[in-house]
């Protein structure tokens, strides 16, 4: 039984592969994105008046890859094997994974209430938006510095 469920440990492989996959197809997203977003920059000269917004939407893109690599790494280096990765890449319980991807929803939903603004339509409903940004991220850091 204990070698079983030493061996066990490794199931968590399918969540790094999967992960990995996921931050892969979500760079290459971004990357579509992107040239899309520079194509249309180009071929307006940039007087699109959303293009800010497209580079707000291009960066929450690559956040969300960033996210998705980071938590497939840490899953590896939690569960498997070290890698040889840079200091604030090193992960070394859980606490720390939490804490690290909180940081990126945060950022994430930051860039969504960007994207939201600059949509603008409706003043009460952007303010309503935000707020349940604010509340939601304060919750995340009071979590976060709890733990």
């Amino acid at each position: 039984m204990k070698s079983l469920l030493e061996n066990s440990r490794y199931l968590v492989l399918i969540g790094v592969v999967m992960s990995l996959i996921a931050a892969i197809a979500a760079f290459v997203w971004g990357i579509v994105k992107g040239a899309g977003i520079i194509s249309s920059m180009i071929v307006t000269a940039g007087k699109e008046p959303l293009l800010a917004g497209a580079f707000v939407e291009l960066m929450d893109a690559f956040l969300i890859a960033a996210a998705l690599y980071i938590f497939a790494v840490a899953l590896y280096e939690l569960f498997i094997a070290d890698l040889n990765l840079p200091t604030w890449l090193v992960i070394h319980n859980l606490d720390e994974l939490k804490g690290m991807l909180v940081n990126v929803v945060i950022l994430v939903m930051g860039i969504t209430f960007l994207e939201h603004l600059i949509e603008w339509q409706h003043a009460e409903e952007t303010l309503l938006f935000g707020l349940g940004i604010a509340a939601v991220s304060a919750a995340l850091i009071l979590f976060k510095r709890n733990h």
